[in-house]
């Protein structure tokens, strides 16, 4: 009896593993749940913003109801957000299905798209989702090479996907790049900004008026509420290009992709400068504390703009090991090709003390008395 045969796409796309939820931890080393805290898929350790749980809460009676399948009200309080109208938006399930939506909309098997060593892990299995080639250009150092990347476009080359800041490394592009970018990619490929950590930026680059004005019509940028906004669970996410691109993107968009829990919290997250504000404060304090620790633990790390820091540990499988048995996950680099380092997500003043005395323990690396008793 023969079999129904696969898409031949499927055999080149690895699977992505995320980060280890508490529970499973729990489960394997006998731990109890509320004892363990994770740090390893850069969400917001300060949770939703209030005002986001309650308008949540609201919508609860009517689950029973669709919910508006264009989210009318979401896309005029975040355009009024981005100084953007409603037409320069396309709301997905996260961003990565907004990847997928750029993958169905302009990727045809035999085209080529181009990133960076190290880029975020969705890239890749979008690439290779649709039938294109993936061109993955040498980084220098762990960051994105973009004159290698502007070089490595071919007339076959339709997308170039670029995150900055960039997961995981935490590595920025410059100023100079970013124009680089702007200037030079050719208007026959779709250059990709993966902004998902743009609002941890005290000054960030803003690319948005080249999409207000139409100069720029190749130019997508992605964001997400799973972030600084604390929304992870929700999965939700945007790009911001002009009206023709959205266009194409609501052709391939499900219907109803974003239920009505997502779409009220959003909204009201939107309007809670305060949490945003405290988030950013935290981050901040935080990042810090972690990096100032790595120094004094004697192990390199990439400077980060992000909500982690990237630390070369050694093994990075075996201490990610070591922490979950002290009831700490963090996030291992070896499917990244940089299976020395660690990726710790930025928590709360105590979830980072707790990692950096559990750290030095694992690698068997005294703090600095400074360190014993400080809160991260």
């Amino acid at each position: 009896m023969s079999k129904v045969e696969s898409s031949p796409y499927l055999a080149s796309i690895p699977v992505y593993v995320p980060g280890k939820p508490i529970e499973e931890v729990a489960r394997e080393f006998g731990l109890e749940p509320s004892s363990v805290i994770k740090l390893a898929s850069n969400e917001n350790p300060l949770g939703p913003s209030p005002k986001a749980l309650e308008a949540m809460q609201r919508v609860i009676r009517q689950l029973h109801l669709y919910p508006d399948g264009n989210a009318f009200y979401l896309k005029q309080k975040l355009a009024q957000f981005l100084g953007v109208t409603p037409q320069h938006l396309s709301l997905g399930n996260g961003s990565n299905e907004i990847l997928e939506f750029l993958g169905h909309a302009f990727l045809r098997p035999g085209d080529e798209v181009v990133v960076s060593q190290y880029c975020f892990a969705v890239y890749p299995i979008v690439a290779a989702l649709f039938g294109a080639t993936l061109v993955t250009v040498p980084a220098h150092g762990l960051a994105a090479d973009i004159r290698a990347m502007i070089a490595a476009i071919t007339p076959k080359t339709r997308m170039l996907c670029l995150a900055t800041p960039n997961n995981p490394t935490g590595t920025l592009a410059s100023r100079d790049d970013i124009d680089r970018l702007l200037d030079e990619v050719p208007p026959h490929v779709l250059l990709v900004m993966d902004e998902a950590y743009v609002e941890f930026l005290d000054s960030p680059i803003d690319c948005l008026p080249f999409i207000r004005s139409g100069d720029r019509p190749n130019l997508v940028v992605t964001r997400t509420f799973s972030k600084i906004f604390g929304l992870a669970g929700l999965r939700l996410g945007y790009a911001i290009a002009v009206p023709d691109v959205i266009g194409h993107l609501e052709k391939v968009r499900q219907p109803f992709n974003l239920n009505a829990i997502a779409q009220a919290g959003a909204l009201a997250a939107l309007e809670d400068h305060e949490h945003l504000a405290r988030t950013k404060s935290n981050n901040r304090e935080g990042l810090a504390y972690l990096e100032s620790s790595m120094t004094a633990l004697g192990l390199p790390f990439i400077p980060s703009h992000a909500n982690f820091v990237l630390a070369q540990v050694g093994d990075g499988l075996a201490v990610f090991r070591a922490l979950q048995r002290k009831g700490i996950i963090t996030r291992p680099m070896g499917s990244y090709e940089l299976p020395e380092w660690l990726r710790i997500s930025v928590g709360t003043p105590e979830e980072n003390r707790r990692c950096i005395h559990a750290l030095s323990e694992v690698l068997g690396k005294d703090l600095p008395q400074e360190f014993v008793n400080q809160v991260g």
